[in-house]
């Protein structure tokens, strides 16, 4: 049996899963849910390396799902290095509305703006003035996640970022990936990246219609989300 580890963005703590974790256990699998410290730089090591001592933590039997929400999905590929280089085996890659990596690397605000440009230039120029992201208040997430507690603790959980966090440079092992790939799509924002894993011969599968809370799915509708992801890892 493989052990399901949710790894969230780094732009959001692990409340962004809402209750999927315990949705997945209730159906009976293996979850390890990361809660990374990654608020100095090297941003992208430290969350890799907390990642690793969590996991290890744990003890998962067997080999490993690595899932990866969001911006956590550019991080998977290093992830999954230290689990060999822990000898314990990856059994797959889910990318849970994420971000795809490239095999030679960029930074943050390059991969965005190979996903959306409008939104990356938009970004850039708020971060040059100074500015973070994500500002988003409790008003903006009341339709995507309408349990007041679940959103409450999503919106306490972010971490606004400046823009050292997005240029930094993210590599990708030259052997990534190593085990087999999968993504889903909950929103528009992530049709890009399903695009790009299509083209690489990825498992990829969309949200059904109707699907409640877009990005925020797994706060919103936690046992939709488990049977989707439950059947993609029953695919890899």
């Amino acid at each position: 049996m493989v052990a399901i580890v949710l790894a969230h963005s780094p732009l959001t703590g692990p409340e962004a899963w809402g209750r999927l974790p315990d949705a997945l256990r209730t159906a009976g699998a293996t979850v390890v849910v990361l809660d990374t410290n990654d608020r100095t730089p090297p941003y992208a090591a430290s969350y890799v390396a907390d990642a690793a001592r969590q996991i290890s933590a744990a003890e998962p039997v067997g080999p490993v799902v690595l899932v990866g929400h969001s911006g956590a999905g550019y991080l998977l590929p290093q992830i999954g290095t230290t689990q060999r280089a822990a000898r314990r085996g990856v059994a797959g890659y889910v990318f849970l509305d994420a971000g795809v990596p490239h095999a030679r690397g960029a930074t943050r605000l390059g991969l965005l703006r190979s996903e959306d440009t409008d939104f990356a230039n938009e970004l850039e120029a708020l971060l040059d003035g100074g500015g973070v992201f994500p500002s988003w208040t409790d008003d903006d997430l009341v339709e995507l996640v309408p349990d007041d507690e679940v959103r409450r603790a999503l919106v306490g959980s972010l971490r606004p970022r400046g823009r050292d966090f997005f240029v930094e440079p993210l590599p990708c092992p030259p052997d990534w990936p190593d085990a087999p790939c999968g993504l889903i799509q909950l929103s528009t924002a992530y049709e890009a990246p399903a695009r790009v894993a299509r083209s690489r011969g990825w498992t990829v599968v969309h949200a059904p219609a109707g699907q409640k809370g877009g990005h925020f799915a797994a706060c919103a509708d936690p046992a939709g989300v488990a049977t989707i992801l439950l059947e993609l890892i029953g695919r890899l």
